[in-house]
């Protein structure tokens, strides 16, 4: 029986962003509950220490980096952003004074967003297309008919990796809403 297009693509995304954001509330929660609040704003620095982290992923996917498998480390940076990201959520809390950390929670937020779509989408349309020309060639068509009768679906599949032309400049204003959040705090606070 073939699952629904929504239980197959969109919901893997919406469970671990769901997930990611009842995580959050949940230790907010605790923390408050046992007045351990000031404990939340240093998962500032190690959610930060640890997004960067996930960026080992990154030096091996620009050769920088020669060791370790190219799978593993893209898994590893998915986890570790996705971990960091909640240590900023709970750092940041719920703050109504200041407009640099809320934008930077809200690039936080599309970035990582932005990242399960990759990740979810890409994979999956990356597993259709591969369904897809399996059964084409299974039914009787030879490898060059199946090609041509799926190449607008190639084509979009093509499309869909360049997704991080989108992702990396979310991630750039991340990171520089982030600095000057940092390079205020540390100007304002000394």
């Amino acid at each position: 029986m073939k699952r629904s297009i929504f239980i197959k693509h969109a919901l893997p995304f919406i469970q671990w962003y769901t997930l990611m954001i009842f995580i959050t509330i949940a230790i907010d929660y605790f923390l408050h509950k046992f007045q351990l609040v000031l404990n939340g704003s240093y998962l500032g620095f190690t959610g930060t220490f640890v997004i960067i982290l996930s960026f080992i992923y990154s030096l091996k996917k620009r050769k920088i980096l020669k060791s370790g498998s190219s799978k593993k480390l893209l898994n590893l940076h998915e986890y570790l952003a996705w971990a960091g990201s909640i240590m900023l959520l709970v750092h940041a809390g719920i703050h109504f004074n200041a407009i640099l950390p809320w934008l930077a929670i809200l690039m936080l937020l599309i970035t990582v967003a932005s990242g399960l779509v990759g990740k979810y989408l890409l994979k999956k349309s990356n597993e259709n297309l591969k369904q897809k020309r399996q059964f084409l060639i299974a039914e009787g068509m030879d490898k060059e008919e199946a090609d041509k009768k799926l190449f607008m679906d190639s084509i979009t599949v093509d499309l869909m990796k360049k997704w991080r032309v989108i992702h990396l400049p979310i991630t750039l204003l991340l990171v520089i809403f982030s600095l000057i959040h940092i390079v205020t705090i540390i100007i304002f606070n000394t």
